[in-house]
């Protein structure tokens, strides 16, 4: 089945970039149902998780993939692809 082109004025979302393991400190962010994790270096917005341990104020080690590329309504941080979370 041959490849189309998408058509001009929709998003194209690419890879998201390889897994990666980051540590920080939950936020609240400013839409409703954000969930921000605050590294040394970063702000990410935690996507694909209903993880009890995401709570404000947790400190956590979240394993997942950057996709800077992933619409969202939250516009706050890097969207990240949750795959585990675990208490830092």
């Amino acid at each position: 089945m041959p490849r189309s082109t998408p058509p001009v004025g929709k998003p194209t979302f690419s890879s998201p970039s390889a897994e990666i393991t980051v540590v920080g400190v939950v936020e609240v962010g400013v839409e409703q149902g954000c969930r921000l994790l605050r590294t040394a270096e970063q702000l990410f917005q935690l996507v694909g998780s209903a993880s009890a341990l995401i709570q404000p104020g947790a400190r956590l080690r979240v394993r997942g993939r950057a996709n800077p590329s992933l619409l969202t309504t939250c516009q706050q941080g890097t969207p990240f692809q949750v795959i585990d979370v675990q208490p830092a």
